[in-house]
């Protein structure tokens, strides 16, 4: 039987808020492994590997180890606005301590940096980019994009104005099972589209700025906020480390797993969208829980309904909400579910399933459509620099997928169905949907420059 969501009764936004409320909490961030685990061989000149910056030295820059053990590049400067996380990585990736910043504008007035590996807070992202791309860097950005709609199509400027090079933070195009499942559905493996299911771990509640503690010697709060509004320090706000940590669940950073975790289903679901030229869809409507206590303050749970232009239904979920569907990702706790008219296939991290083994099989020879190939997303960055080439997860669509989660969130918390024109790239609705299309952002920072 077909996994379709129309046998699923529909919720009440009671019902969707008391289920959500005792939703088990996340797994943790999964690491990445370098595919040269045994150092460089000195195959490769110094004077023709990439020189790679890191910004953010905190939980997700231990996978910034690949450069260091890549033929291709060196890690040569290292940016963190607090000192000891800072100093850590320098010392693991053997970091002259000259070229260890607590300012990011240091480290991009470098002339001996080719690209950076941006890896804050989500908030930092895309003005983080655009001020890379003006200091003529290259970058590879963590996912989620933008804070913003406004951010997302502010990003446009790294390539079509400096022409920088763009890697989009969602690793799971450098796995070869998602790229395969993808191949057989580009190939009509499982004939027409009918309806895709995606889902990603829900978010987290909680949380408190009592009390307010003195800021640490090594730690510049003014740097960490950056363009977020300054708020008191405290624990639970600024020193947390691991899935939840603040900068991932409080709306001044970040607008939660609905896009921090979203990311990675949804850009699986964009790389398809993409090769068939579908762009994203056109109209959303879905419930959410939104906490009303506690720091933590983004969408936790969410079920969100969107229809393509051509009629296709996206369904997008937590983990939670998608139970039904879970299994056919092999319980994995992100997956994107494509339902044709002759099967199903399901990717997710690391892997792809079908509706029947013969279907699986055919994806040792899908078909004439294929995807690009990478086997490692940060090399991938590095030869994309060299080799002047656009990489995997190029930036027009991580700016797609990006919007996919902004307009979710926007219903979600509007409660009205939001509309979006592909061609004047506006949202269509109420005046509160066309206001969260932009925040302020703290002075002096900015995204135009």
């Amino acid at each position: 039987m077909n996994p379709s969501s129309e046998s699923t009764p529909s919720l009440s936004r009671r019902d969707f808020v008391k289920k959500s409320i005792g939703a088990a909490s996340l797994l943790s961030f999964p690491t990445i492994i370098p595919a040269t685990a045994l150092g460089k061989n000195g195959a490769v000149a110094p004077s023709n590997r990439a020189r790679i910056g890191i910004i953010g030295c905190g939980l997700r820059a231990g996978s910034a180890e690949s450069y260091h053990f890549y033929d291709r590049s060196d890690i040569v400067a290292v940016c963190d606005p607090i000192g000891s996380r800072r100093e850590e990585k320098r010392v693991t990736w053997d970091v002259d301590p000259a070229h260890s910043h607590t300012d990011y504008r240091e480290l991009l007035a470098r002339d001996d940096i080719d690209g950076v590996h941006i890896v804050t807070s989500d908030h930092w992202h895309v003005p983080l980019s655009l001020e890379a791309a003006r200091a003529g860097k290259h970058m590879y950005t963590e996912k989620p994009l933008g804070l913003t709609i406004e951010h997302d199509l502010a990003a446009r400027q790294i390539t079509e104005k400096y022409g920088r090079i763009f890697q989009y933070g969602t690793q799971q195009r450098s796995q070869p099972q998602p790229r395969m499942g993808l191949e057989l559905v580009l190939n009509g493996h499982i004939g027409d589209i009918k309806e895709i299911l995606a889902w990603a771990p829900a978010g987290e509640r909680g949380g408190s700025d009592d009390p307010v503690l003195a800021v640490p010697s090594d730690y510049d709060l003014d740097l960490w906020t950056g363009p977020a509004p300054l708020r008191p320090f405290s624990h639970d706000r600024n020193l947390l480390q691991g899935n939840d940590n603040a900068i991932f669940h409080v709306r001044d950073y970040a607008l939660g797993f609905i896009a921090g975790w979203g990311a990675h289903p949804l850009d699986l679901l964009q790389w398809w969208a993409d090769m068939e030229g579908r762009g994203i869809p056109v109209d959303y409507r879905g419930l959410g829980f939104v906490p009303s206590e506690g720091l933590r303050d983004t969408v936790t749970h969410w079920d969100v309904t969107a229809h393509y232009a051509d009629g296709v239904r996206l369904r997008f979920m937590d983990f939670t909400t998608a139970q039904p569907y879970v299994k056919h990702a092999g319980g994995s706790y992100n997956g994107t579910l494509f339902i044709g008219t002759k099967g199903w296939i399901c990717v997710a991290r690391s892997a792809f399933f079908a509706s029947s083994p013969e279907l699986r099989q055919q994806a040792r020879d899908p078909g004439p459509i294929q995807l690009k190939r990478s086997s490692n997303h940060f090399e991938n960055f590095v030869d994309a620099i060299l080799d002047d080439e656009e990489p995997i997860a190029p930036l027009d669509s991580a700016i797609r997928s990006d919007l996919i989660s902004q307009l979710s969130e926007i219903a979600i918390r509007t409660g009205e169905q939001v509309d979006w024109d592909p061609v004047t790239e506006q949202v269509l609705g109420s005046d509160e949907a066309k206001a969260m299309v932009h925040r302020p952002l703290r002075a002096p920072y900015d995204l135009l420059g």
